[in-house]
């Protein structure tokens, strides 16, 4: 039996009350739930019309078309847990994808997309006439539930195979059925999708959206990748409710007309993926002073979000380094220090989380799930790698990555905490802070790349001027050496700044 709580049941009830409403608005064309519906479960009928082996992961390959969310849909009626990857990825990953999560299939949406795999390959037009007449008739017994896995995320891998994070219809419940109330999504909201489907930011609005009647409107990436386009086409969507990175906020708020008096529509605005700073955060309020402006966090592996709070003048005015929020009701957090000991409130630690939105582990990746995923205490926590501080009212603190934590001459240095004082700086637009390392994998020098503000050029003395700055408030052996002046900083896949980039930038195959 369908699950009488289901993603799918929510999704397809409101198909069958409201048929008429607008699901989906990608460009000048709309999608109801009614279309939504159909297309999924002619997927979904197509799909175990294919006798593929149960419960076997497949890939849907694509972009942000309407018929990519169908298909997800389809996939999981059938039976399927789905793995998005985006079009523009190069043939390596879907082979490295391949090599790990042994699918069962790709449904391709990619136009004359070449995929060398050694499975079924069903291209987009097979499966555009699956969409407009095939059989709508499907097992439901056989549709994912329970703990079964609904999709199937795959990390960037910064070295090796990328890791396949497995999350299941409860770990998505859980984030939903948060997320909804939390973030306000209603059957009227009209919710922003710009992250590509293989970055889970995406879902922050793709099933709270569907689960509760409003329309998803895409912006797809071909707009988002030209200033000029990207600026003529905002205004015209007319969305309630923004999600996306910091990183792509702040591209946006480089247009004067980003504001209230413009976009009178938009009403709340949801980060997750990096951190938030206090001059983005402090600007978006000075532009849209009606507007909600909410920080979350959250790992992949804990799906999606799992902490929020509203960013309000108080807010802005109690701290300097904005809080990541308070975890939500289901789910509990504990912050640790290396020998996972509870550190107490105020001190700095690894933020541990359990909950029904855990994932899991990695998909067929028993050695990496075993470093990530533990018990303690009689409960399953996930080792964030996120370095926290929760004060007495469990509000808590980011404060950097483990993995971004570099030691020279003996001190401890968070690249993060270099970036944030630089961040504070009048001068300073954007900054990002990178390790030279020598043959023997030692840090020897801090190079600061920066984006200069409005009117600064980024010379000799503008260097002097951050240094001075920078050792008002940071200890000397924090200050960089060396500080790079970019036009720009290189932005991930997923709109996040790349420090992992310039690292590689810095350091060559070193």
């Amino acid at each position: 039996m369908v699950m009488t709580n289901s993603i799918i049941q929510k999704i397809d009830t409101i198909a069958i009350e409201q048929p008429q409403t607008v699901a989906y608005q990608y460009g000048q064309t709309q999608y109801s739930y009614a279309d939504l519906k159909v297309a999924s479960d002619r997927i979904a009928a197509f799909i175990q019309d294919q006798a593929l082996p149960k419960g076997a992961p497949v890939i849907v390959f694509g972009g942000q078309q309407f018929e990519m969310v169908a298909t997800f849909l389809g996939a999981v009626k059938a039976g399927h847990a789905y793995i998005p990857v985006e079009q523009h990825s190069d043939a390596e990953r879907i082979q490295q994808i391949e090599s790990v999560a042994k699918p069962a299939a790709v449904l391709s949406w990619a136009s004359a997309s070449q995929i060398e795999v050694d499975m079924p390959v069903f291209q987009a037009d097979i499966l555009a006439d699956v969409v407009a007449s095939g059989a709508t008739d499907y097992d439901a017994q056989q549709s994912v539930q329970g703990d079964d896995n609904f999709y199937i995320i795959f990390t960037s891998g910064t070295t090796g195979l990328p890791k396949g994070v497995q999350i299941s219809e409860n770990n998505l419940l859980s984030f939903v059925d948060w997320a909804n109330p939390a973030f306000g999504v209603a059957d009227n909201s009209r919710v922003l999708i710009q992250a590509p489907y293989s970055f889970d930011l995406s879902v922050m609005n793709l099933y709270p959206g569907l689960c509760s009647g409003a329309t998803l409107v895409i912006l797809e990436k071909e707009i988002t990748d030209n200033f000029k386009t990207l600026f003529e086409v905002l205004p015209t969507l007319k969305v309630n409710e923004w999600v996306s990175t910091p990183s792509f906020v702040e591209i946006c708020l480089l247009a004067p007309t980003f504001d209230s008096e413009h976009y009178p529509e938009l009403r709340e605005f949801v980060f997750c993926g990096e951190e938030l700073t206090h001059q983005t955060a402090e600007k978006l309020l000075e532009r849209f002073p009606s507007a909600k402006v909410f920080n979350t966090y959250g790992p992949t592996e804990a799906t999606v979000a799992m902490t929020s709070i509203e960013i309000t003048a108080d807010i802005l005015a109690q701290y300097d380094r904005l809080p990541i929020g308070y975890t939500k009701a289901d789910t509990k957090t504990v912050v640790v220090d290396e020998q996972n000991n509870e550190v107490a409130p105020g001190q700095p630690g690894e933020l541990l989380i359990s909950g029904p939105s855990v994932s899991k582990g990695y998909l067929n990746n028993p050695e990496k799930t075993n470093a990530a995923f533990f018990e303690k205490d009689g409960q399953r926590f996930y080792h964030s790698g996120d370095l926290v501080v929760a004060d007495d009212n469990q509000l808590i603190f980011y404060k950097g990555r483990t993995d971004f934590q570099v030691k020279m001459h003996g001190y401890r240095i968070e690249l993060e905490e270099i970036d944030h004082h630089l961040g504070q700086l009048a001068q300073v637009k954007q900054a990002c802070t990178v390790p030279r390392y020598n043959k023997a994998h030692q840090v020897t020098q801090l190079i600061a790349y920066v984006v200069p503000a409005e009117g600064q050029v980024g010379d000799a003395t503008l260097t002097k001027t951050l240094k001075a700055a920078l050792a008002e408030n940071t200890m000397a052996y924090m200050i960089p050496q060396r500080f790079v002046y970019p036009e720009s900083l290189p932005l991930s896949v997923n709109g996040k700044v790349d420090r992992k980039a310039l690292i590689k930038e810095v350091n060559g195959n070193a």
